[in-house]
């Protein structure tokens, strides 16, 4: 893989998704196996004026042994000073970069619970960290590099798989185009066409259907917005939060998910796959599951907390989308939600409702906000997905034919 291409990603992570201040500081979250893109993004920052960028390793492997041969209690203990070092990097202003690459299958040996305990335990300790992220009080962007395990389960028995990995991801972001950062601007731009328009009809409830089954009316609360490309922090400073981005989404209202929904490409949890899944819902609330694959898995992730029985997210992405076009199982939520309609399980966004960001818990989930400790995407897009919306006076609107957008 060219290092001039390498280069360039990191540039575009620094300058474009982060979209690094000077002087700010910059965390970094990465798995060892990434050391080297790892290093790269710092660099980039460095150049770019930087304060300073503090590392913070993930050790995938090491992950593994603890979930195999620790004592159960350690699960539900979560350090001090990992909180803290969340919480000081972020009330400082630091922005926040991580690394999104893992062994899809690493953890099929392990105990189901002590990974839904260990997650729970995490995500309990690091609420206030993730909810300044989903508020944009920082600058977050979430990006991907190859490990050789992740390589492996996409491009089975190839001796090139890392490197043809490699050249998935770059494609995904733009980063191997001439200019990168003058492709995002397109792209940031196209996207913001469809959120103007969708924005635009106030539309009351969503209706799926596609021919694996899913029959599903999305209702959706009053002043909702759509978003897609681009975040904007209170500073007043945009980033990107996901490279790469294809998603146009907006917050369903809690208690007004009803029907059936399945999925369409594998969800990998925790190092775990569950696949062949389906949710039924009422009232918002899912009431009925089953799935062919890492059922335990999809059962602890719904039992984490009562928000882990409701969805917090909708969004549209076009069969059509290059992320899809390419025919790549990621195996990598980052990648594949990018290439499907996709809902998420757990908290919605607050800047998806007007002013959400200036409200409390209470607040949101009065205005139809769902709340949980959990934010997990899962994929429902197909070549056949017909999406029809109906407005507040009633009128219906195809939004999505055969896959992809109308209009």
């Amino acid at each position: 893989m060219s290092e001039t291409t390498i280069v360039k990603y990191a540039e575009l992570v620094v300058k474009t998704g982060i979209n690094l201040q000077k002087g700010q500081t910059l965390v970094i979250t990465s798995p060892l196996e990434c050391a080297g893109f790892a290093r790269q993004v710092a660099k980039a920052a460095y150049l770019a004026g930087a304060r300073d960028v503090v590392m913070n390793w993930n050790d995938e492997q090491f992950n593994k042994i603890r979930y195999l041969h620790a004592p159960e209690e350690v699960f539900a203990e979560f350090p001090e000073w990992r909180k803290d070092f969340y919480l000081s990097y972020a009330r400082a202003g630091a922005g926040f970069v991580s690394i999104s690459a893992a062994d899809p299958e690493l953890l099929q040996d392990a105990d189901p619970q002590r990974i839904a305990l260990a997650q729970k335990t995490a995500n309990t300790h690091l609420r206030e960290f993730r909810e300044r992220t989903m508020n944009n009080l920082n600058a977050w962007c979430v990006i991907s590099a190859p490990t050789e395990g992740w390589a492996r389960k996409v491009f089975p028995g190839d001796e090139k798989a890392v490197e043809k990995l490699w050249q998935a991801i770059l494609h995904s972001v733009r980063a191997d185009r001439d200019n990168p950062v003058a492709a995002w601007e397109e792209h940031k731009r196209e996207l913001s066409r469809r959120v103007e328009l969708l924005n635009a009809y106030r539309f009351r409830s969503l209706h799926f259907t596609n021919s694996l089954g899913t029959d599903l009316v999305v209702e959706l609360p009053e002043g909702h917005l759509w978003q897609g490309g681009s975040d904007v922090t209170r500073d007043g400073v945009e980033f990107i939060a996901n490279m790469p981005t294809e998603e146009i989404f907006t917050v369903p209202h809690k208690n007004g998910v009803s029907g059936i929904v399945f999925n369409s490409r594998p969800l990998v949890y925790n190092g775990n796959i569950i696949d062949g899944f389906s949710l039924t819902l009422k009232e918002g609330r899912i009431v009925d599951f089953s799935a062919k694959v890492g059922a335990a898995h999809l059962q602890h992730l719904l039992e984490t907390d009562e928000g882990s029985r409701r969805f917090g997210e909708v969004a549209l992405v076009p069969y059509d989308s290059p992320i899809s076009q390419s025919k790549i199982l990621f195996y990598n939520t980052l990648f594949d939600e990018n290439a499907s309609c996709h809902f998420a399980i757990g908290r919605g966004y607050p800047g998806c409702l007007q002013n959400g960001d200036r409200m409390n818990r209470e607040e949101l989930i009065a205005h139809g906000c769902n709340d949980s400790l959990l934010h997990e995407d899962f994929m429902i897009g197909t070549a056949d997905l017909q999406i029809t919306g109906t407005t507040a006076d009633g009128k219906q609107v195809r939004v999505f034919a055969r896959g992809n957008f109308t209009f």
